[in-house]
Formats: C-alpha cells, structure tokens, sequence
C-alpha cells in the first residue's frame, strides 16, 4: 500500500507517523509564564538533534481551541525549559497531566507533581525522574501553514540520577525511558547487542 499524504486530513497523517516512527521517547517539558506559574506538560515528538552544539528538537502544537500551548508561550517568553525523562513509576501522572488546563492552573498542583530546584536561572525539574535536561531556546522553526511549532533548545546542563549510572568514569546510563507507540505507551524492554564488525 502506498499512502499519498497529500490526500490525507490531519489527524490522519497524525496517526499515521505516530504509529510508524517509534518509538518516541516521552518527556516532561517543565516551563514557568512570565507570572510564575509553573506548567507542566508531556511531549513525545522530541529527539536530540546535534552534539555540537548539544542540541534537541521539540514539536508543539496548539490548544483545542486554537490558541498556542501555556509550553510554548513560556519558551518564547522566558527562553527557558527544563525536559525531564519519564519511567515507569512517572507513567500515571505524566499520562493524566497531558489534560488541558487554564493558562493559570498549574499541572504541579493540579497532579501532585512533586519538582525539584537545581538552577536558579531554570525552571524546576520534576522530581524523581530519572534525568533532565536544562534547556535555552536556540531557534524557532516555521512551517509553512501549519499550527505545530518546532524549537530548537540547547542543552546548558544533563541532571542524572545516581542510580542509572552503571559506570561513573565513562559516564554509562542504564534505565528504561517510557516510550510513545501510536496511542499507548511502551517501555524499551530488552537490548540487543550487535555482532562484532569484522
């Protein structure tokens, strides 16, 4: 079957790419407005992008309404976002905190999202995840006629939990990172090591 995407309306291009490029690695992008209300919401259409600079790229779309994410209003007010892995133990809340809420509400309080201070000059990261990744906006990417915004955000500083790191000199990381597969969820599960090159 050959799908033209030319032919297709959104939601189904949506589902289409969400079903086929997986999976996703799903992340908590923790940003603060302008009045200090501290947001918090899920984003599984992020990848790194570059190492020099150490760069990620993130995909936000709009509110049901129309009007633009409280995530991505904060990012191009403050220049600012703390992006914290999920695991498994994150899933329930991360899951409900997806819920659109009143520019005013923050999902913290709303989900019982416990948050961590680290830097002063970032927003808080969610506490007891496994990392997070304190980012400055670096570029703004327009699309021709669509509402979904990609950013591109330089990674400043990695906190990492001292219980996934297996080898503290070569700095080796070892956890299972909750992953967006079409409309569920799924952990990595087992790892496959590939024969020696000759």
């Amino acid at each position: 079957m050959i799908i033209d995407y030319k032919d297709k309306e959104l939601t189904e291009k949506y589902q289409l790419m969400a079903q086929t490029i997986i999976p996703r690695p799903i992340a908590w992008i923790v940003t603060k407005s302008k009045s200090g209300v501290l947001n918090i919401a899920p984003f599984s259409y992020f990848t790194g992008l570059s190492s020099n600079p150490p760069t990620m790229i993130v995909s936000i779309g709009h509110k049901s309404d129309g009007s633009q994410k409280d995530t991505l209003k904060n990012i191009r007010e403050t220049k600012k976002c703390t992006i914290c892995m999920v695991d498994e133990k994150s899933l329930e809340k991360m899951h409900f905190s997806s819920k659109e809420l009143r520019e005013d509400e923050s999902e913290a309080k709303v989900f019982d999202i416990k948050t961590k201070d680290i830097f002063e000059d970032f927003p808080p990261m969610v506490a007891d995840v496994p990392s997070a990744f304190f980012c400055e906006l670096y570029q703004v990417i327009e699309l021709k006629d669509s509402k979904t915004i990609p950013l591109i955000v330089e990674i400043k500083a990695q906190f990492i939990d001292d219980k996934i790191i297996k080898d503290s000199e070569k700095i080796t990381i070892d956890f299972e990172p909750v992953a967006r597969v079409g409309k569920s969820y799924a952990l990595l599960g087992k790892n496959i090591t590939p024969p020696t090159i000759k």
